[in-house]
């Protein structure tokens, strides 16, 4: 299969079903890839740990590029036959999709918070974010929760399928690895503030088209666009993180509600600005209009991934038969 846009063709509809897999199926419980890629970065951690920059850049690459690497060879082995082709990227979509996984975890701090248990809904908390929730009352949570959901459409959804757009497999499990080492060594701590500025730096470049691409079809998705719109151009770059708060802001206008203000992540407490302070606070019923939101959004994202992929193969072909 030598044609450019066959191949395309073969991506997409892996794609398709990969996204289908974890609609239906989510992700599994044992065995899933992207935490035995999490085991081994851990024992590799332990192995080059040190407290500057050097160490963790070379941890960073050595760790996506080994993901890389491998995505590449399958793709020209295995992938090089429709069938075969088909069934990498569907496997390898849904290893790094992970929006049923994330709307079922929100859905299920939204029940408790409804059926007043507050307790539940702490404890089930850290499943979704590291926000310490021993503190936080039920609008709070709520709050964390809708935050975490726009937050996450962005990384488990949008920015993984973006690079499948442009890079086909290899670019969805590079993407992933790369997300994936963020949440590991990537956050501010004494022990990584040197060793993971490598990956938290390198998930910033990557997670900049997809945030942008997510609060745009966040606009296209909203039940009301023109204010998901005037939020996100007016309180996007406001947050810290230069792409959190894309897809946060859209969020806000999107549902209608206020988001940011005061976080605590265990003994760090973070002022963050407030995106669309003029709306209303966040309830527990905006949970579910939140995932609804996402859901629609993932849809989307898998619309313009299957376009943009073919698309950019197709004049990639032309390019080169000039």
């Amino acid at each position: 299969m030598t044609s450019p846009l066959a191949r395309a063709a073969v991506f997409a509809l892996g794609a398709v079903a990969g996204y289908a897999a974890d609609a239906r199926f989510a992700d599994p419980r044992r065995g899933h890839p992207v935490a035995l890629f999490g085991s081994a970065a851990t024992r590799l951690e332990r192995r080059l740990w040190r407290d500057d920059r050097a160490a963790g850049a070379g941890y960073t690459a050595l760790c996506v590029g080994t993901v890389a690497a491998g995505a590449l060879a399958l793709d020209r082995t295995v992938g090089r036959r429709p069938l075969g082709g088909a069934a990498l990227a569907a496997a390898a979509t849904w290893t790094v999709l992970g929006g049923t996984s994330l709307t079922r975890e929100a859905r299920t701090i939204g029940r408790s918070l409804a059926e007043g248990d507050l307790p539940a809904a702490r404890e089930r908390l850290p499943h979704l974010c590291g926000r310490d929730p021993s503190a936080l009352d039920g609008q709070q949570i709520a709050r964390a929760v809708v935050e975490s959901v726009a937050e996450n459409t962005a990384d488990a959804v949008v920015n993984a399928l973006a690079w499948g757009a442009l890079a086909g497999t290899p670019g969805l499990l590079a993407f992933r690895a790369v997300n994936t080492l963020d949440a590991m060594v990537g956050h501010r701590s004494p022990r990584y503030a040197r060793f993971g500025w490598a990956s938290a730096r390198l998930d910033d470049v990557a997670g900049w088209p997809g945030a942008r691409l997510t609060a745009l079809l966040t606009v296209a998705a909203a039940p009301h666009p023109r204010t998901a719109w005037r939020v996100w151009r007016r309180d996007g770059s406001a947050h810290p993180s230069p792409n959190a708060g894309q897809a946060e802001s859209a969020f806000a206008g999107a549902v209608g509600v206020r988001l940011g203000g005061t976080l605590r992540y265990g003994e760090r407490v973070e002022h963050r600005p407030v995106l669309g302070d003029e709306l209303r606070p966040v309830t527990v019923d905006d949970i579910e209009r939140a995932c609804a939101l996402s859901r629609r959004v993932g849809a989307l994202a898998l619309g313009t991934t299957v376009a943009g992929h073919v698309l950019l193969r197709a004049l990639l072909g032309k390019r080169g038969r000039a």
